[in-house]
């Protein structure tokens, strides 16, 4: 997924060439399980804290940071999907211990997780905080792109560079991805908020405190439709 302007210029330029995942008009993820071929590296360094039980994810914003981030965001209509491709928002990327970012997530996010030799999640617990549904495999998981790679595309990253992009889809120190059930990622796909949110209720204030914080980090634009639901969602939030 804080997220003060500078911060990815500091933070994330420097220390991370991290991957990507992109989305389609279906969905922002791969099946189950894919992904877990090992492509190209990024630097050590790159990764963020792990996700709490509670659904937590590295460097997310209280509901005040991130209404005062929400006000600085750009409102502007989506712009085009020409020239989208999710091979322009390379993924998975190299963590580290021969484990890649789909692999780094699925540790995080879940409890009493056990690897095999080349970093495959073989036991381990999950509880999707998008449908509360709980999971002993991680071939029903997806990892999600909080804002999907279309959706940023048409909202800026377009303008960015491959390497911007990468680091984009790949970023373990915001609150950009975690693992949820594959049903949930796939009804979401590209959609914003104004379009789609978590069916579990009690998940809303954290995804926009997410999905703001990733779109102040990167300086993308939001619609009047995405930012007023984003309002009614942060509204939620107990402070």
């Amino acid at each position: 997924m804080v997220r003060q302007k500078r911060v990815y210029i500091s933070g994330l330029m420097i220390s991370a060439l991290l991957a990507t995942a992109g989305c389609s008009g279906q969905s922002d993820e791969q099946a189950p399980g894919v992904g877990d071929a090992k492509p190209s590296s990024i630097p050590s360094g790159a990764s963020g804290g792990a996700a709490g039980a509670d659904g937590t994810l590295p460097g997310m914003p209280t509901a005040e940071q991130a209404r005062t981030e929400l006000a600085g965001l750009k409102a502007a209509p989506h712009g085009s999907m020409s020239g989208y491709s999710r091979d322009k928002f390379s993924h998975w990327a190299e963590q580290g211990r021969n484990c890649n970012t789909r692999e780094t997530v699925l540790e995080r996010d879940g409890t009493n997780v056990q690897r095999d030799d080349q970093c495959r999640p073989v036991s381990g617990t999950w509880v999707s905080v998008y449908d509360d549904k709980r999971f002993d495999d991680a071939s029903g998981l997806d990892i999600d792109h909080t804002v999907p790679l279309a959706n940023a595309w048409r909202s800026g990253a377009n303008t960015w560079t491959q390497e911007k992009r990468k680091a984009f889809a790949n970023d373990l120190t915001h609150p950009q991805l975690l693992a949820v059930s594959a049903a949930s990622n796939r009804s979401k796909g590209d959609q914003g908020p104004d379009e789609w949110q978590p069916p579990s209720k009690t998940y809303w204030c954290a995804y926009a405190r997410a999905w703001t914080s990733v779109k102040s980090t990167y300086e993308l634009s939001v619609t009047v439709a995405e930012k007023a639901m984003l309002v009614r969602m942060l509204d939620t939030c107990s402070s």
